[in-house]
């Protein structure tokens, strides 16, 4: 049984929900019966089956989900199961309060410094309080899981025991789409949700700043979210408007089209737990440039040698490095062949057989097990 905000389909989906429905279809694929319980949204099916085998449930609301879930479990509304993964973005389900079996809680990073990004000083303070001092607490003793050192790390700082935490990295498809052609002019993609946290804006005034020395410089902005009438608007002051495409949501070809043909992936968020989209980007050599200190992205990308890091939220070393990636092909080149290398270590299956043997630690069960004469145990 897994609790998660949202599911891939919501308009505002995003990397975490990427990794939660690889694992459960992973997981379905072993043989385990997998519910996902998430927040309904516009056009989307209460209930539904994926292809893979997964049952998703849909209720409630962006904040109403949370109780929905704690009801659902109480009224026996999910059926039997063993385990319940609580996946914990920020706001924690609690679900160690009412499911009376084990919890596994998935965290992908940290939120302290988003907080006051989305929210005012109010919210933020109690939504950190929530997530650093009331969540740690219910969940004391409860297996963790999560994406990166960087994460692992932050999650002990408020008081997770390191030996409770496992580090289960982001996959990455090993069959892509066929080898794209890179544009004949200097392009840049940003991959992700257009939320605040992710700063697209930092995107675009790196393309004001290097466009004049680089005619034909063109951003695609791929991804959809409720930021993006803001992102707009900063587009037009910066007077690049011409100069930038807003994708929306694409298809999982249509991405890796956009990754195979973009000569650098920029990654501007103000954190990340991994950093899935400069994976997907170097599967197809195409180097990627974020920040140090954004959380996992310093691990998923080795600075130096499968991309460049900047200074940390410092906007002038961003578009510096940004512009050695364009001006010295030679450079992205290299950057781009070890990147591919480095992405081919990254597999879905491998993660899925990772998480799967957490939940069965926890569970007390064999992994890679079928339930008992046939039947499929969530």
């Amino acid at each position: 049984m897994i609790l998660n905000w949202r599911d891939q389909s919501h308009p505002e989906g995003g990397g975490s929900e990427v990794y939660v429905e690889r694992v459960a279809a992973a997981l379905a694929g072993s043989g385990h019966a997998v519910t996902i319980f998430c927040a309904a949204h516009d056009g989307a099916l209460r209930d539904e089956v994926t292809a893979e085998g997964v049952r998703i449930v849909r209720r409630g609301s962006r904040l109403s989900v949370y109780a929905r879930a704690a009801w659902q479990h109480l009224r026996g509304g999910f059926g039997p199961h063993q385990v319940v993964v609580e996946v914990q973005n920020g706001m924690p389900f609690l679900a160690r309060l009412y499911a009376r079996r084990p919890v596994v809680v998935l965290v992908h990073h940290v939120h302290r410094e988003q907080w006051r990004v989305v929210f005012g000083p109010l919210r933020a303070r109690l939504g950190w309080w929530i997530e650093s001092r009331l969540a740690p607490r219910v969940n004391r003793g409860c297996r963790y899981v999560t994406v990166s050192d960087v994460s692992r790390d932050e999650l002990v700082t408020l008081g997770v025991r390191p030996a409770d935490i496992d580090v289960v990295h982001n996959g990455n498809p090993r069959r892509l789409a066929d080898p794209v052609a890179r544009s004949e002019h200097p392009s840049l993609v940003v991959l992700g949700r257009l939320v605040p946290h992710k700063r697209v804006e930092i995107a675009l005034a790196v393309l004001a700043r290097l466009r004049t020395e680089l005619p034909g410089l063109e951003l695609v902005i791929a991804g959809r979210g409720w930021w993006e009438a803001e992102l707009r608007d900063v587009a037009d002051r910066l007077g690049v408007a011409d100069s930038v495409r807003f994708a929306g949501y694409v298809t999982d070809d249509e991405k890796h089209r956009l990754l195979g043909r973009s000569w650098v992936s920029i990654v501007p968020s103000l954190k990340e737990g991994w950093g899935l989209a400069v994976v997907e980007a170097a599967a197809h050599g195409t180097p990627s440039v974020a920040f140090h200190g954004a959380g996992g992205v310093a691990e998923s990308i080795v600075a130096g040698a499968t991309g460049l890091l900047a200074a940390q939220d410092d906007v002038n070393d961003f578009t510096a490095q940004v512009r050695r990636l364009l001006v010295d092909s030679e450079l992205r080149a290299r950057l781009g062949s070890a990147a591919a290398q480095h992405a081919a270590g990254f597999d879905w299956q491998e993660t899925g057989e990772k998480f799967e043997a957490v939940l069965a630690h926890v569970a007390g069960l064999p992994s890679h097990a079928r339930a008992a004469e046939g039947q499929r145990v969530p």
